[in-house]
């Protein structure tokens, strides 16, 4: 294949895509984000950069339409990298420069990423993608599908899915399914009988009960709760609201609750029911609850891992086992948490921040697992604290 390409890609865009806005947009941690009415030439050039990503890794490329828990006018595009973590950081900035280049300028842009970062054209292009619901979302998705066909990459469309269950898909295709398979089933399957599993491993009940109230923010996280539940069959009784007849993220998702302190409408306010939030393209989770007072309760990430743990530690003392705990958390953790893990819990506590990518054994069978565990957090991590401080 030669440079052509990016002539035929840089006509096809100015005659369908054209460039809108000369607003500057920058590439963060959680992609692009914006009205949505001017995303159609930013989602169609992400297309284009996720093949030439692809081509340059030898793997698939997920790419997803969303802009998470932002409100419904908005939407937005981020890349998936092959062991389903984020876009590497250099090219973020590749991202940011093909996204503002003039219309004229994108051929010469494509051209020299091709160049800079030593990309073989004749080497095969994958890429999977999925979207929201938004209703912006068909139409951008259709934008990045014209990008992948205009550098001959090969697209898998997966229509309306979570962010996570795209980066599964990519996880799983490039570990050559040792991660599982890479559909909606193995998805709901793999989740599925984990959970089934753990929780037969339960021998005394004590004071759980197999009870959720769950808000879907109106959004994909509903629709796809509704068809896990089928795999779960009767292990656990989930009522589903905010199912998607209302506006997405409006007064409710994740979000809200952390943001509002107080629980999302739509869900009845029963004392101590176990609740749970998700965001509008379900990557951000929370629980929730409120006791006899009516009075809210907020279990985030740090509540949830200190929960966690101190359920590990009783079964180890029970076990009598000789091991140490270790928890991973980030410079951006709650103090009290750490300090409570640390000295009344005696774990181990590890700075992500700290944690190079070098040490990874990548010769261990887990590898991969441990590759999408760094980077999935470290981005997640590094994305709560720059949005809410």
């Amino acid at each position: 294949m030669n440079t052509t390409v990016f002539a035929e890609a840089g006509n096809l865009g100015l005659e369908k895509f054209p460039r809108k806005d000369s607003e500057l947009i920058q590439y963060g941690t959680a992609g692009f984000r914006a009205k949505s009415d001017i995303l159609d030439y930013v989602i169609f050039r992400m297309g284009l950069l996720a093949v030439l990503r692809s081509k340059a890794k030898k793997a698939t490329i997920g790419l997803m339409i969303t802009a998470s828990h932002n409100p419904e006018p908005d939407n937005g595009v981020k890349l998936v990298d092959p062991h389903g973590e984020m876009l590497e950081h250099t090219w973020e900035s590749l991202a940011t420069r093909l996204a503002n280049a003039t219309d004229s300028e994108l051929k010469y842009v494509l051209a020299d990423i091709m160049k800079t970062e030593g990309i073989d054209l004749s080497k095969p292009a994958s890429v999977f993608v999925g979207r929201d619901t938004r209703a912006s979302s068909p139409r951008l998705s259709d934008a990045a599908l014209n990008g992948i066909k205009a550098l001959k990459g090969e697209a898998k469309d997966y229509g309306v899915v979570t962010t996570p269950m795209l980066h599964f898909f990519v996880t799983c295709q490039n570990t050559g399914g040792r991660y599982g398979t890479p559909t909606e089933e193995g998805y709901f399957s793999k989740l599925s009988t984990t959970f089934k599993k753990l929780q037969g491993q339960q021998t005394t009940p004590g004071n759980y009960t197999p009870n959720i109230l769950f808000d879907g923010a109106n959004g994909v996280g509903a629709i796809k709760m509704k068809q896990l539940k089928k795999y779960l069959d009767n292990s656990i009784n989930i009522e589903i609201f905010n199912e998607g007849s209302g506006e997405l993220n409006h007064k409710c998702g994740a979000d809200y609750v952390k943001v509002q302190q107080c629980a999302p409408d739509g869900v009845p306010l029963l004392a101590n029911a176990r609740c749970v939030t998700v965001d509008g393209d379900a990557d951000r989770l929370l629980y929730f609850y409120t006791d006899e007072s009516n009075v809210f309760h907020l279990l985030d990430g740090d509540r949830i891992a200190t929960l966690v743990a101190g359920y590990l530690m009783d079964l180890v003392k029970e076990s009598k086992l000789k091991i140490n705990l270790g928890l991973v958390q980030t410079a951006y953790a709650n103090g009290s948490s750490t300090d409570y893990i640390a000295n009344t819990l005696a774990y181990l506590i590890f700075d992500l921040s700290s944690l190079l990518i070098e040490k990874l054994d990548f010769t261990h069978p887990n590898y991969y697992y441990y590759y999408y565990y760094y980077y999935y957090y470290y981005y997640y991590y590094y994305y709560y604290y720059y949005y809410y401080y």
